[in-house]
């Protein structure tokens, strides 16, 4: 058995409790948990005053949060020993209860830049879901990990965040429960450096600019987020973007995550009128952007071909490490099917440069 975090479920806590899960990338893996002592409280271990109060919270888990600096008692960090007070302002991020589930050992290959006694830093290839669920119970980075650690015994992959089955890139994994803890509160915090490629439909006006709108479920569709301006519904989501190379009817920008929310740059792309290449769930799969010409809409579906997913990677992750405190940051290369459909685009352009008539060559349609 290992740990691993439902992505759609939450727990029912104390509603004296005010419960705020930050979403990564793909799903709920944090909970920030504020309560205030009653008047009548009397002089208490914390540990055990947060074991009465949340729900699934072994005093293990809690007194791993303290560890980590993960429980503050009016804005300090305490240790597990502290005596709670009368109107104590209490706040504590733990990871999110993992639900209990046998996870196949499978033989899967993986790319691993970086691996110590803590962390595992992985450039995951695209169509790899992270974490089994519903209808993913093999095949995922979770049972490739189980693999890997075989012959570690006491390590089990503890998931700090997420991203789509069909991104590929760079994603932390933590190996202690410890340095799980630690890198929770960074990922709450938004201290964590990231930055993501992504090809989008249209030529987008600004060089750079940030999008800011609150991104919740669909009410029509749940597998689709949307943006909601007025912060009705959903939780802040914030992405800077800046332009790298234009195409005319395609834009190559880089995403930087000042929160992260689920679907965040894919949800904050198509509200900006600029949906991601190839993107099904969000629009993108569909010819937005160009030309009449038979040969160009041939051409989009030779990009769609050798690219069949949305075109985003996750670049580059810098962060301190969860127990040395030393930054660590790692980069790595556009996944090869979209730096395939780049470079065509690179060629359709100069192509189109050389014969503005033509607008494109059968050649580069092969």
């Amino acid at each position: 058995m290992t740990n691993y975090n439902e992505s759609d479920e939450m727990e029912d806590f104390d509603p004296e409790i005010e419960e705020a899960s930050d979403n990564s990338e793909e799903g709920e893996l944090y909970e920030h948990f504020k309560l205030t002592v009653d008047k009548g409280q009397g002089l208490l271990r914390i540990d055990k005053f947060l074991m009465a109060r949340i729900e699934n919270a072994s005093r293990n888990k809690i007194q791993n949060a303290a560890k980590a600096g993960n429980i503050l008692v009016n804005e300090k960090a305490v240790k597990p020993n502290y005596k709670v007070k009368p109107l104590d302002q209490i706040s504590i991020v733990m990871p999110h209860p993992p639900r209990e589930i046998e996870i196949i050992a499978q033989d899967i290959p993986l790319e691993i830049p970086y691996e110590d006694d803590d962390i595992i830093v992985i450039n995951k290839r695209a169509g790899m879901v992270v974490h089994p669920g519903y209808g993913n119970y093999t095949g995922t980075l979770v049972n490739a990990l189980a693999w890997h650690f075989r012959d570690q015994p006491d390590v089990k992959p503890y998931l700090v965040h997420r991203i789509d089955k069909d991104t590929s890139g760079i994603i932390l994994v933590a190996k202690t429960e410890l340095a799980q803890t630690r890198m929770a509160r960074e990922f709450f915090n938004h201290t964590i450096d990231r930055k993501y490629r992504a090809l989008v439909w249209g030529d987008i006006a600004q060089e750079e600019g940030t999008i800011i709108g609150h991104i919740g479920r669909s009410a029509k569709d749940r597998r689709q987020m949307m943006v909601y301006v007025d912060g009705s519904i959903g939780k802040q989501a914030i992405t800077h973007y800046k332009v790298l190379q234009r195409f005319g009817y395609v834009t190559l920008v880089e995403c930087v995550l000042e929160t992260g929310r689920t679907h965040q740059i894919r949800a904050h792309m198509r509200f900006l009128g600029h949906p991601l290449f190839n993107d099904e769930r969000y629009g993108g799969d569909q010819l937005l952007r160009g030309t009449t010409f038979t040969k160009y809409k041939q051409y989009i579906k030779n990009c769609f071909a050798i690219m069949p997913r949305q075109a985003l990677h996750a670049k580059s992750l810098g962060f301190k490490h969860p127990i040395t405190g030393e930054y660590l940051f790692f980069d790595s290369e556009l996944a090869p099917d979209m730096q395939q459909v780049i470079e065509k685009w690179e060629r359709y352009i100069s192509n189109r440069e050389i014969d503005p008539d033509e607008f494109y060559t059968l050649q580069d349609s092969i």
